[in-house]
């Protein structure tokens, strides 16, 4: 569970920060901690922070790294990533900030330690754009929000 088959990723640590870590032998996000010297974080009730995880990462060419939610903090506490999935590209070097929402009425303390997202490394695709003058037709067409229903019926 130390390393990905295909894809060692370089990862220092600051300040006490601890090693990204598959909390199962099948998990796709490895959970990233809260590192706080200076104590804990209180996040105010429909507030939100940049938290501190002393990660740094190198990622090889061609891969990119998403922070996700945990969802336990999500389902129990109302807690989760503001810009999920947050995106780390391969050519960033600096530390790894974890942007939390407080979406509930209530305080919620992070400590350092606590582990307050998680990170999904996977391969990706760099884009060649071509204008054109017009797109091929589909079923949907121009049918945007809503526009398929909710029904499965």
């Amino acid at each position: 569970m130390d390393s990905i088959k295909g894809c060692n990723v370089k990862v220092v640590l600051k300040g006490g920060a601890r090693l990204p870590v598959y909390s199962s032998s099948q998990a796709a996000g490895a959970d990233i901690c809260a590192c706080l010297v200076d104590g804990s974080i209180v996040l105010e009730p429909h507030g939100w922070v940049a938290v501190p995880t002393g990660v740094y990462i190198e990622l090889p060419v061609g891969y990119e790294a998403q922070i996700r939610p945990r969802s336990g903090l999500a389902a129990k506490f109302g807690v989760t990533v503001l810009n999920a999935p947050g995106t780390i590209d391969s050519d960033y070097r600096g530390e790894i900030k974890v942007i939390l929402i407080n979406h509930s009425d209530v305080p919620f303390v992070i400590n350092d330690g606590d582990r307050i997202a998680q990170m999904v490394i996977s391969k990706h695709e760099t884009a060649s754009f071509k204008i054109c003058e017009d797109l091929s037709d589909t079923e949907r067409g121009k049918g945007g929000f809503g526009s398929t229903g909710i029904s499965s019926k």
